[in-house]
């Protein structure tokens, strides 16, 4: 299979809406229910179980995407450039008309393929964060905590693996923060 059409099928498999999915049953629709995202913490708003299964999907979807879509002895930039695409498939989804998810869960899914080691860190300071927000009562702790846990992956990429890794760790974060911009103009608006 072509480099092209594995990019396009790891956009297909990242594009399978695992909040609307785990929403099933329910007659909500995740897209006119919270903040509107269908992601894994507005599915948190409406049910912890429900939400456990978004994360799965949406995380497995990273992990499952990598791991078939990459070759036996092939560069870490095609693994790379498979986990971008299924970045792209979950946020700008096709069947929910290009809008989806904001990442985090499937850049998690893909970073545990790439490197267990530092995403499992990431994966904690995560915890950590949303913990921490919560307690404080920080606003937009679940994005805060999400942001700080993918800039905190590149960086140790960054560190442990030298800066050819890195640009592609950039571009994973990019489209997350680019995802949570209406989060972070709230963050803004209430330092204002």
């Amino acid at each position: 299979m072509s480099l092209l059409v594995r990019l396009a099928v790891a956009f297909l498999i990242g594009s399978i809406p695992f909040a609307v999915i785990a929403m099933l049953g329910t007659g909500v629709d995740i897209r006119k229910y919270g903040s509107g995202n269908p992601g894994f913490n507005n599915v948190l708003r409406y049910s912890k179980p429900r939400s456990l299964v978004c994360l799965a999907g949406d995380a497995g979807k990273g992990v499952a995407a990598v791991l078939a879509l990459r070759y036996p002895g092939e560069g870490i930039e095609v693994s790379w450039l498979v986990g971008l695409a299924v970045m792209l498939g979950h946020c700008y989804s096709p069947f929910l008309r290009f809008n989806g998810g904001k990442g985090i869960a499937t850049s998690a899914g893909v970073m545990l393929v790439l490197h267990p080691l530092l995403a499992a860190v990431s994966v904690l300071v995560y915890v950590a964060g949303r913990m921490l927000g919560r307690r404080k009562g920080w606003i937009e702790e679940g994005a805060r905590a999400s942001l700080a846990a993918s800039a905190l992956f590149s960086v140790l990429l960054l560190a442990t693996e030298g800066t050819q890794q890195f640009a592609y760790a950039v571009a994973l974060l990019a489209i997350v923060t680019w995802r949570h911009k209406d989060n972070l103009q709230r963050i803004a608006a209430a330092r204002a």
